[in-house]
């Protein structure tokens, strides 16, 4: 005789997951920190007009790409690490991949850099669009989406697992981010940007610390399945 029984895993990491997971929790506070010290210190850089990737440029601009490409280096882990805490299932599999793709567009970010615009670097003449420039743009652009919808799949796993606190502040970090990042008006973008990327990385850092804290409670990160015992 069968009957239908309630299956859930509380997940306690393991040493190498919670090195996964360590990589999210220092992931914003390097990228967040590093780009604020440059913003408030190269000269003729205006957050209001200028993109955080226009600091890839002039003579101190290695200091920014390697910002962009050690941050997706540790989105890439975050990521890793976030695949292995769940549970199987189709929100578990596809968020923390849309959250990789967002570590790989930084580090894509960083090697193809944009060209110079708006009077930044000082002196330096706005460059025309090339192909390494587009590539930057539809990069980068790609992997805010990304990220923000992995921020909505994980607020659905959340909340099926009756985590609601956690699932209303991902959902709010997804809804957010995705306002701002497609306001139709131009004005004042390169700042909703950073702020939104600020949004993204200070989410996974706090995921990343509450996983890393398991176990969390029964059922936390995880869907209940129902499995036929004989």
């Amino acid at each position: 005789m069968s009957h239908m029984s309630t299956r859930t895993r509380a997940a306690t990491p393991t040493t190498s997951t919670r090195t996964l997971l360590a990589c999210g929790v220092a992931a914003g506070p390097l990228f967040t920190g590093v780009s604020l010290l440059q913003v408030l210190t190269r000269d003729g850089f205006d957050l209001g007009r200028h993109p955080l990737s226009l600091l890839s440029l002039g003579d101190a601009g290695w200091v920014q790409i390697a910002n962009f490409v050690v941050t997706g280096v540790l989105s890439l882990g975050f990521a890793l690490g976030l695949r292995r805490s769940p549970e199987p299932g189709w929100a578990g599999r596809w968020g923390p991949r849309l959250y990789g793709g967002f570590g790989l567009g930084l580090v894509l970010g960083g090697v193809f850099v944009t060209e110079p615009s708006d009077g930044f670097p000082p002196g330096v003449p706005d460059g025309s669009a090339s192909w390494h420039s587009i590539l930057h743009d539809v990069v980068a652009g790609v992997a805010i989406d990304l990220a923000l919808v992995s921020c909505l799949l994980l607020a659905r796993r959340l909340r099926r697992a009756h985590e609601t606190g956690w699932a209303a502040y991902s959902l709010l970090t997804g809804v957010a981010g995705l306002t701002l990042s497609w306001w139709p008006d131009p004005d004042g973008i390169s700042a909703r940007l950073a702020i939104v990327v600020v949004l993204v990385l200070v989410w996974a850092t706090a995921t990343a610390m509450r996983l890393r804290a398991a176990p969390v409670g029964p059922g936390a990160l995880t869907e209940p399945s129902c499995v036929d015992d004989r």
